[in-house]
């Protein structure tokens, strides 16, 4: 029963996953769609932490956690992004091209989800850093925008700088169809490129060898603390900027 434990955890991201595309498709609730994301996060940081802790691993734990992760972090925002695209049909006559094929672009990105969590499963070149995009990252940029909307549309100010204007300016690009259009492309390539982009994971504490975390870090703070909730999907954006500045650098 002990080695059952983290695939239990590993099961609850998926079945956050599912939860996460009825409240989007069925109960048309986009917030509590983008929670379940969160939610599924939570439990798949969870379930590597448990297994660690039990001491315990096995194939099928692999398995499950891509598995999972294609439902949570590559099907349910590549539907919450199509989703932003239909609302906006009739704001945006292209839209409408070929019975709305255009707002099915963004479910490319689970396409190339799924692609990477296989390649994922036998690369063995990504155990201290990520050679592509984590699919994580890319849910991040999606179930944020939910998030946001809800924010701007009810007048909601949790913390960091109160400016009506930055919001407005950060809630309609985010909800720009060609915003949508052309980040969703760009991010379901990078999902599965050959780009290096760091990991989190530390051997040392120490600032030398470590710069380009410990900046990241940084920034991150301050960009949470000064645009609150609003700077979710700019911290993904610049953790992309700072990996191709990283390689750059190496080169």
């Amino acid at each position: 029963m002990k080695k059952q434990i983290p695939n239990i955890i590993t099961l609850m991201n998926f079945l956050c996953g599912v939860l996460s595309i009825l409240a989007l498709l069925l109960w048309e609730k986009p917030l509590l769609s983008s929670i379940f994301i969160i939610c599924g996060a939570l439990f798949d940081f969870c379930d590597g932490l448990t297994a660690r802790a039990l001491k315990v691993s096995g194939a099928i734990g692999k398995e499950l956690d891509s598995l999972a992760d294609v439902v949570t972090f590559g099907v349910a925002p590549s539907l919450i992004a199509s989703s932003l695209l239909l609302e906006n049909k009739s704001n945006y006559e292209f839209l409408n091209l070929a019975g709305c094929f255009i707002c099915y672009i963004p479910l490319f990105m689970a396409v190339m989800s799924c692609y990477r969590l296989a390649k994922f499963n036998i690369d063995e070149r990504q155990s201290l850093s990520f050679i592509g995009l984590p699919t994580p990252a890319n849910a991040i940029i999606w179930l944020s925008i939910p998030i946001i909307n809800h924010l701007y549309k009810n007048n909601i100010h949790l913390w960091g700088i109160d400016s009506k204007e930055l919001h407005a300016f950060l809630f309609n690009t985010m909800n720009n169809p060609y915003f949508i259009l052309v980040i969703s492309v760009l991010l379901a390539i990078l999902l599965v490129s050959e780009l290096p982009l760091f990991s989190l994971k530390f051997k040392k504490l120490t600032w030398q060898s470590n710069e380009i975390k410990f900046i990241f870090l940084i920034c991150a703070f301050f960009m949470l603390v000064l645009l609150g909730l609003y700077s979710m999907p700019l911290i993904i954006i610049l953790y992309i900027l700072l990996s191709l500045v990283e390689n750059i650098v190496k080169k």
